[in-house]
């Protein structure tokens, strides 16, 4: 098998990543983010730290690794223009794809196809490596959302696709019909954190609905939640968590879906 190479950012993707690749004794490479990836999370596996504006540095690492497949696991801040023209490579990238990186998706559409295209190395999906990783469709929890329950989900799912249009997040939180919140640059955690002074215990719904942006480059950043997105909704005061049926993952799904029925949460996937 090729050897791949691990782009590693928040969660616990990357962790799983690395374990599938030990299992199979397939050879792999981390390059890691500053401020994105967990140390913790990667453990002893062979490792480089980097960051985005950083492109050139990443690629030596890669090509005297001998990477040839690559793999994006985790979510990665978006580096200002500014920061990316301080390296020559990341700043011929930007003269390349102009007024593409305006939005966080269009950025890794970009990304993909220059890694491909110019660069040489194939782009793979982290559910080829993980092949339960996608959300099934149907209710995954004891707890089954309610009829109010649903129509939260009907509405986010009509909030995050309107959106979704102007590249803008992936997620929305919802409650009795009210949009208390939708994802920005900020992430999905700091969406829950936020919107958890919004919810009313007296008022039915609250609901964390999560799906791509439409035309998104799917094998990479498609939306993901896990036990963190769990625990904090819990936390918030919400009442479950919808996602698109094979348009979002589940990292660590049996314990993500054990803590949400400690919690009393639903997980569903609705069809997309």
């Amino acid at each position: 098998m090729p050897k791949l190479g691990i782009i590693a950012g928040e969660g616990s993707l990357p962790g799983e990543i690395i374990d599938a690749c030990r299992e199979s004794g397939r050879a792999f490479y981390v390059l890691a983010f500053e401020g994105s990836a967990d140390a913790a999370v990667l453990g002893d596996a062979p490792v480089e730290w980097i960051r985005l504006s950083e492109i050139s540095r990443a690629l030596a690492a890669a090509r005297r690794e001998g990477v040839e497949e690559l793999v994006l696991v985790g979510r990665i801040p978006r580096p200002s223009p500014l920061a990316l023209l301080r390296d020559a490579r990341s700043a011929m990238f930007i003269a390349k794809v102009g007024k593409r990186i305006l939005g966080d998706d269009n950025l890794l559409t970009a990304v993909v196809k220059e890694l491909e295209e110019t660069e040489g190395f194939r782009i793979i999906a982290p559910d080829a490596l993980l092949g339960d990783l996608r959300a099934p469709e149907g209710v995954l929890t004891r707890r089954k959302p309610s009829g109010d329950e649903r129509a939260d989900i009907e509405r986010g799912i009509a909030v995050v696709r309107a959106m979704g249009k102007f590249d803008i997040g992936q997620g929305a939180v919802i409650q009795n019909g009210t949009v208390l919140g939708v994802e920005g640059v900020e992430g999905t955690d700091a969406l829950i954190s936020r919107c958890g002074q919004f919810v009313q215990a007296d008022l039915p719904g609250g609901v964390l609905v999560k799906m791509p942006k439409p035309g998104q480059e799917r094998r990479t950043d498609l939306p993901a939640i896990g036990l963190t997105t769990v625990e904090n909704a819990a936390a918030a005061g919400l009442r479950g968590i919808a996602v698109e049926a094979g348009g979002a993952l589940i990292a660590s799904r049996t314990e993500t879906i054990a803590a949400a029925d400690g919690a009393g949460l639903f997980i569903v996937g609705f069809p997309g």
